[in-house]
């Protein structure tokens, strides 16, 4: 039962993942000069699968996200409305087809929503063209919908131009208010605020001008704690009394992490994850005292294997009730004998899969669950524990064919310095692992890690008769921060880029690998990764797709977005300072532009107008060198995205574009057909090389 990462709204994240991206959700790329394929390989089409509709695996899905009220009278979940995905709401008893919907954004699909404690008010926020100034949003769904839109009214919360809020705590104490955090008096900085929800009044309670990036409430809503990184790069979490700043509870170094989770029910003690020690590698649960600053140790990865991953608490109780730690697969550790029964009722009840609980009731009796495994994107059910009754309530995806999926298999290989990389291998369902075109997925982050689970970049680039492998290189979280730290400085040149090297050569030495049809692709950090590959190894690699990949580590730091300012040492300290006359000259050495007369394969870059963590200028860059080159470069550009692609037809244009890019490059197979509507979409996307201006 590990709980959803948006069942509570909260705002807070790990400053260093802030470049993560989901595959899935990613951009697209155009089309330049062909070349001649490749020898057919030595395995029949007819061994493979059918081929699955794209739009399978990347359209909206018919129902998803489903949520339950506090107080368990009704159900909320996503589908579409108007072609957009938007929020619906049914009574708790009545049927998917009574739904009725409660937005109706025409634009961009509606993202995370949660109740308010009270159950009166579905909030969601919602940002433009994928700027992520995202704004808060409320909707009553118990008034009469607007004759034009067909759903009720929706306030804006927090009615301001430019401003990213940030939403820190729902108390339960007082329904009527959440606090959150607005950047509109500073860019770099959040003012703190209680919001009322009724009325939309904002009530000042922190003037930010103390360069803090977080701030940690009390179970009553009371801010108590915030979290501010120093010069060196290391953090201090400070105690918040009235508003101002006390005294350093609680500090660790840039080489370690500390971060305030929850308040203790005592309102005494905090629950932190640490890795805080010259002896100790993987991060830990503790406890903290607020008075003394006494620190007890809750909890380690019982197997000694992996960080801290995270905790469930009963709603109605504020128990910890169970723990959880994500190693090759996901490991639950019940703390409490209620928590196991009723987590063993629910394992004997649905099907085999990483079970995740999305919504809970306020007793936390009744709630929604999500059940997925490698070869099925899963499915959600209802649950109550007193009635002991389990209700399957939709599949995500019905139309998709799980026997028609590939497993994914946990694999473990020896980089070049002997280090053991941890990763991840999807092998085509019906074809032996020889010699198979093979496509280098790198995760985004950098500072993140791939999980096992349905993956659905992965099974599509399966089942077109593709391996895919899915490295945790050096600087990936999760495996300790001495392997994390070891990635520090280490883009492109060194030992991040070399685990990636050292699992393509792995597959090749296996037999697994066709050593003349490797691709590389990957998003956000993962682009990155592919820009360098294509550069610093380009002997391996036969084509390369770059998903708002930077290539200019430079310019990617001087445009850190202002909303990260106070994190921004962790940036100079992980990656370099770009001010600093020696880690410029290393900047630009890893830098994939100033080395883009290394790059022979054809790539495709695709890169959305509005993101603000990869600026637009990051790919225009690398398009405009390869031009200058007579390089083969192909580039796709959404007006209307961000950091991803969220809307359905640019998620359909970059995956049929991506998908015949390999096939002309990777002689792997492709759907040929396309959607009119989608062909003149792919048509406005491409950008004609020639009218490129290097910024």
């Amino acid at each position: 039962m590990i709980p959803d990462s948006q069942a509570r709204g909260s705002h807070m994240g790990n400053a260093i993942k802030i470049f993560s991206l989901t595959l899935a959700s990613a951009l697209v790329v155009a089309a330049c000069s062909r070349t001649e394929p490749p020898p057919a390989p030595e395995h029949a089409a007819a061994e493979l699968p059918p081929l699955i509709d794209r739009e399978a695996f990347f359209g909206d899905p018919k129902i998803a996200r489903a949520g339950i009220s506090p107080d368990g009278k009704w159900i909320t979940f996503v589908k579409p409305y108007r072609e957009v995905m938007n929020i619906w709401v049914k009574a708790f008893d009545d049927p998917f087809d009574a739904a009725r919907p409660l937005t109706a954004d025409t634009t961009r699909p509606v993202g995370g929503y949660f109740w308010t404690q009270d159950s009166r008010y579905v909030l969601y926020v919602q940002d433009k063209g994928g700027d992520e100034n995202f704004l808060v949003y409320a909707v009553d769904p118990n008034t009469d919908p607007e004759p034009e839109s067909g759903v009720p009214p929706a306030r804006n919360l927090t009615p301001f131009e430019g401003v990213r809020a940030a939403i820190f705590a729902v108390p339960e104490g007082t329904p009527q208010h959440i606090l959150v955090g607005l950047n509109d008096r500073n860019p770099a900085l959040h003012d703190v605020y209680r919001l009322n929800v009724d009325t939309g009044e904002r009530e000042l309670l922190i003037l930010n001008d103390v360069n803090v990036a977080g701030w940690v409430a009390d179970l009553d809503g009371n801010v108590r704690l915030a979290v501010r990184q120093r010069e060196d790069a290391g953090t201090d979490i400070l105690l918040v009394e009235d508003g101002k700043l006390g005294e350093v509870l609680y500090d660790c170094s840039a080489a370690e992490s500390c971060n305030p989770i929850r308040f203790h029910k005592d309102g005494r003690r905090v629950y932190m994850i640490s890795n805080k020690g010259d002896d100790v590698d993987l991060s830990r649960l503790l406890l903290v005292d607020i008075a003394t600053g006494d620190v007890e140790l809750v909890e380690s990865d019982p197997e000694g294997e992996v960080d801290f991953g995270g905790t469930v608490f009963n709603d109605n109780s504020e128990e910890l009730v169970a723990t959880y730690y994500t190693g090759d697969r996901v490991r639950v550790y019940p703390k409490t004998p209620q928590f196991e029964r009723d987590f063993e009722f629910l394992r004997a009840n649905l099907p085999d899969g990483r079970i995740s609980v999305a919504r809970t009731t306020e007793d936390s009796r009744k709630g929604i669950v999500n059940v997925n495994r490698d070869v099925n994107p899963g499915a959600t059910f209802l649950y109550d524990l007193d009635a002991r009754t389990v209700e399957k309530l939709y599949d995500l995806r019905p139309e998709l064919p799980s026997e028609h999926l590939a497993s994914m298999q946990a694999v473990r290989y020896t980089a070049r310095d002997g280090q053991e990389i941890s990763a991840y291998l999807v092998v085509p369902k019906g074809l032996t692992p020889a010699k198979l075109p093979t496509v280098i997925l790198p995760h985004g982050g950098p500072w993140g890690r791939d999980v096992w689970g349905y993956n659905s970049f992965a099974q599509f680039l399966a089942n077109r008769g593709y391996a895919v492998l899915m490295p945790n290189f050096r600087g990936s979280a999760g495996f300790g921060k001495r392997f994390l730290n070891a990635g520090n400085k280490q883009w492109g040149t060194g030992v991040m880029q070399h685990d990636i090297t050292d699992g393509v050569k792995y597959l090749i030495e296996r037999g697994i690998a066709d050593p003349h049809q490797i691709a590389i692709m990957g998003g956000s950090y993962g682009g990155y990764a592919t820009l360098a590959g294509v550069a610093f190894t380009p002997e391996l690699y036969a084509a390369g797709v770059s998903i708002v990949g930077p290539s200019n580590i430079i310019t990617l730091l001087n445009s850190i977005p202002a909303y990260w300012g106070p994190t921004r040492r962790m940036f100079f300290e992980r990656v370099g300072n770009p001010d600093d006359p020696e880690d410029r000259v290393r900047l630009e050495a890893q830098s994939p532009f100033f080395h883009a007369k290394n790059i022979k394969a054809p790539l495709l870059v695709i890169q959305g107008a509005n993101d603000p963590r990869v600026k637009k200028a990051e790919s225009d860059q690398i398009v405009v060198a390869l031009r200058e080159l007579e390089r083969p470069v192909e580039y796709l550009v959404a007006p209307d995205e961000g950091h991803g692609f969220r809307r359905k037809e640019n998620r359909l244009v970059m995956f049929a574009v991506i998908e015949e890019f390999l096939a002309r490059h990777l002689n792997g197979r492709f759907q040929e057909d396309v959607p009119v509507a989608i062909a003149a979409r792919r048509d406005a996307l491409r950008v004609d090389i020639a009218t490129v201006v290097l910024p």
